[in-house]
């Protein structure tokens, strides 16, 4: 039998990253990862970044998706998804530009992409035990 599938929908709101850093951490606890709190603070960049950025243009802020999962022999797997504007240069940036580089050094593997339809797709893979 496969391990459950953590999945968090919400709307891009800042009072919403921490619930959802809290269960990325719990999850990632009961699973076996090496170290829950790099993946907790590598979910919450991600986060973080779609938050700040990927609604910028819009009157609303939209939807973030979260899905994490552990797979067989091969640890954990976390997806975070918007459909906002995608990955557009921002001369007007609030952040320092430092989030994603530092989920790519917590992360095994770590890859952004464009979503067909808009948005941004952040995948990410940490060991386990």
């Amino acid at each position: 039998m496969s391990p459950p599938v953590l999945v968090r929908r919400f709307c891009a709101r800042p009072a919403e990253i921490g619930p959802v850093r809290h269960d990325v951490r719990d999850y990632a606890r009961d699973h076996g990862a090496t170290d829950p709190d790099a993946v907790a603070l590598a979910v919450t960049e991600a986060i973080t970044n779609a938050v700040v950025h990927a609604y910028v243009d819009e009157s609303a802020p939209g939807p973030i998706e979260v899905v994490m999962q552990r797979l067989p022999d091969d640890g954990l797997e976390i997806l975070v998804c918007d459909e906002g504007r995608g990955m557009q240069p921002r001369h007007d940036s609030p952040g320092l530009g430092l989030g994603l580089p530092l989920v790519a050094t917590l992360a095994e593997r770590f890859e952004v992409e464009a979503r067909v339809g808009g948005g941004t797709r952040v995948l990410m893979a940490f060991a386990t035990e």
